[in-house]
């Protein structure tokens, strides 16, 4: 057999959720793979804000769809995806075998004395572009300065540690992964930042009709984190967000039940609709839906017009 040609962005991350994926299929199936290095729309357009780059891409998939195309020509046989930039839809053709498990699912700060989120200096100059993030912190310190930041872990440490701002805030589970989880100044608890929908979750896509491959692939699903990511999914198709919202949600087991709990704000972070829902793990899609209708009727749909996005009762 060939060796399996795994597609992966070319970050410090994306190659290490690639070679974990590669060396899961080495233990479990004896499988041999090779990388395929694929730079996407997200990693060429580094100088502007994501939110902006999205727009031109209907603010979907910049980060996996030259991943998708290659596998739809055959140029790769799987491709691995942080689950947090996969949008809601997938194109025809493409399916997720396996969304492995989960690490820590938390956003943290960075900042260059050690800082906590509540003792920063008045007017620190905060670093990221996710308005889900910014939108959160300026809720609990409205006198922090937002700058935008691109590009990977290392690149957006170099400039915090260059002195381009006081802090900086990144998702736990990346910084675990590459081995730098040491330089994180604060965890941030859920009820200050919630994280994004899917962060933490590596999932794996291959061609619906490769049997032997998606065969492979789906041993390494993990039940529980596929359920938890469904309802979170689930709630932001039903919103109809892409990645750049400033929505945050976390599901999670809790005594045997998944509770999923969300929240969108307005993008000054003044206003905001948080809301929690629970039920059986395997209805898991029904309780993301029926958490973004109860969202919808509580407002959330003014603060996503606001956002530039709009959604309505179906």
């Amino acid at each position: 057999m060939k060796p399996l040609r795994i597609g992966t962005r070319g970050s410090a991350l994306a190659l290490w959720q690639a070679n974990h994926i590669a060396e899961r299929l080495a233990q479990l199936h004896g499988l041999e793979t090779e990388l395929v290095r694929i730079r996407t729309s997200g990693d060429r357009l580094q100088s502007v804000a994501v939110s902006q780059a999205g727009a031109s891409a209907d603010g979907k998939g910049i980060f996996i769809k030259e991943l998708e195309d290659a596998l739809l020509s055959g140029a790769v046989d799987l491709a691995v995806h942080s689950m947090k930039d996969v949008p809601t839809e997938a194109p025809s053709g493409l399916a997720f075998p396996a969304v492995t498990r989960r690490e820590d699912v938390r956003d943290c700060l960075i900042s260059r004395e050690g800082g906590t989120l509540e003792n920063l200096p008045h007017g620190s100059r905060i670093g990221t572009s996710s308005l889900r993030r910014q939108a959160q912190l300026r809720h609990h310190r409205p006198d922090l300065e937002m700058v935008d930041v691109r590009g990977n872990v290392d690149t957006r440490l170099r400039k915090l540690a260059a002195g381009e701002f006081d802090a900086v805030v990144l998702a736990l589970a990346g910084l675990k992964r590459l081995g730098v989880a040491d330089k994180v100044s604060q965890v941030l608890d859920e009820k200050v930042m919630l994280p994004a929908v899917g962060q933490g979750a590596i999932g794996i896509e291959t061609r619906a009709d490769d049997r032997d491959t998606s065969k492979f692939v789906a041993a390494l699903d993990d039940a529980e984190t596929r359920a938890c990511v469904t309802a979170e999914r689930a709630l932001l198709h039903e919103l109809q967000g892409g990645c750049q919202v400033p929505l945050g949600a976390w599901a999670r087991r809790v005594d045997g039940e998944l509770r999923l709990e969300a929240a969108v704000f307005s993008a000054d972070g003044r206003e905001f609709v948080r809301r929690d829902d629970r039920g059986a793990p395997g209805d898991a899609d029904a309780i993301g839906k029926r958490l973004g209708q109860v969202l919808i009727a509580a407002g959330a749909d003014k603060l996503l017009r606001l956002a530039g996005r709009s959604v309505g009762l179906r």
